[in-house]
């Protein structure tokens, strides 16, 4: 009896095993989504605010969320539809809420998530494309803009671990979006240049110790080259 309990468990453990390679070879990557808690109360909320058609709306994850945008664009009728943790499949999963409204600009951020959670560029980017065209279709009207992956600086480390290191391939995707702009109806806007320093990491006097999250600085400067380069108006 108890040669065959050993028997059991192997066949338990080989199947256990094999189970998480086959895992390993199709990662769900929309159920690694970062505060899940906290991505289920904030859709919750969006559902329960009235549907008013023709507004800028801001999409995105923490960097968005946690801007006071009302303020910083001069405009008490902006939408933030940022939420802390999300990734391009969390967005794609709520991007209905948006649609609905009919935006007359869509400013979308989001990537570094994806990136911290190793997923590749081409997948990332073809989430984009594929936020940006579903827009486009089902809302004709909504000028769709899409922002560059920022870049970390080494602090991040200390915080969030996931996003070290990640740089690189935050400049390959970036290539991507830029060279699928016009294909898929969107207007890339670049803000690496003014957020990187010389080494190509976040520079410091614009961003929160945490070497990932924006200061006061950085989002004022954020908001003043959206200006220069008439994004706004």
């Amino acid at each position: 009896m108890p040669h065959f309990n050993r028997k059991i468990l192997f066949l338990l453990l080989l199947f256990a095993l094999a189970s998480s390679v086959l895992h390993g070879q199709s990662p769900r990557y929309d159920t690694l989504r970062y505060a899940r808690t906290h991505y289920q109360q904030r859709v919750k909320n969006f559902r329960e605010e009235p549907v008013k058609w023709g507004r800028t709306i801001l999409l995105g994850n923490s960097l968005t969320e946690f801007a006071d945008w009302k303020t910083l664009l001069q405009d008490t009728t902006v939408i933030n539809r940022g939420i802390a943790g999300d990734n391009t499949f969390g967005i794609l999963e709520r991007l209905e809420d948006v649609i609905s409204r009919k935006p007359s600009r869509l400013f979308v951020e989001a990537g570094i998530n994806d990136l911290s959670q190793n997923i590749p560029v081409e997948v990332i980017a073809q989430n984009l494309f594929t936020i940006a065209a579903r827009v486009k279709k089902e809302s004709p009207i909504t000028s769709v803009y899409i922002y560059s992956v920022l870049p970390t600086n080494d602090h991040v480390k200390e915080e969030y671990p996931d996003a070290f290191n990640k740089n690189h391939l935050a400049n390959e995707l970036n290539k991507l979006l830029r060279s699928g702009a016009k294909k898929n109806q969107f207007t890339f806007i670049d803000l690496v240049p003014l957020f990187a320093d010389r080494q190509g990491k976040l520079r410091e006097e614009l961003a929160e110790p945490d070497g990932l999250h924006l200061n006061a600085a950085g989002y004022h400067a954020w908001v003043n080259q959206l200006r220069t380069q008439h994004f706004l108006h």
